[in-house]
């Protein structure tokens, strides 16, 4: 397999297992959440406060950032946008380097001129 291929097969199998544990993650709170209703209403562990309604609430704040993060932001900040910041800062790392060589060439050439000018 050629390594361009294997890159794309490398981030297809990373984005199909982020998917896949978004997916669990969602059954997982479905489940909890029907399992801390029954754990505060049916168990009578403090019946009389809905605790189960703050871990639900809690938890579905972590589940909507796991999903954003999946589905969201990993849509657009992929391989092609970090190739592209990386390409970029290449590049102006480039131009400063050449800038740098230019003020220094021309640092030397006014240096061996004032060298010049005053042996003569």
């Amino acid at each position: 397999m050629e390594p361009n291929q294997q890159e794309l097969y490398e981030y297809a199998r990373k984005r199909v297992k982020q998917k896949k544990r978004v997916y669990f993650h969602f059954i997982l709170f479905f489940v909890g959440s029907i399992f801390l209703y029954v754990i505060n209403k049916w168990l009578n562990v403090q019946p009389e406060k809905d605790w189960y309604l703050w871990a639900i609430t809690a938890w579905a704040f972590l589940f909507v950032m796991h999903f954003i993060k999946v589905f969201v932001t990993e849509s657009f900040i992929n391989k092609k946008w970090e190739q592209e910041q990386i390409d970029k800062l290449v590049a102006r790392q480039e131009r400063k380097i050449s800038q740098l060589e230019k003020k220094l060439e021309n640092d030397n050439q006014n240096s061996q001129t004032e060298n010049t000018t005053s042996t003569e």
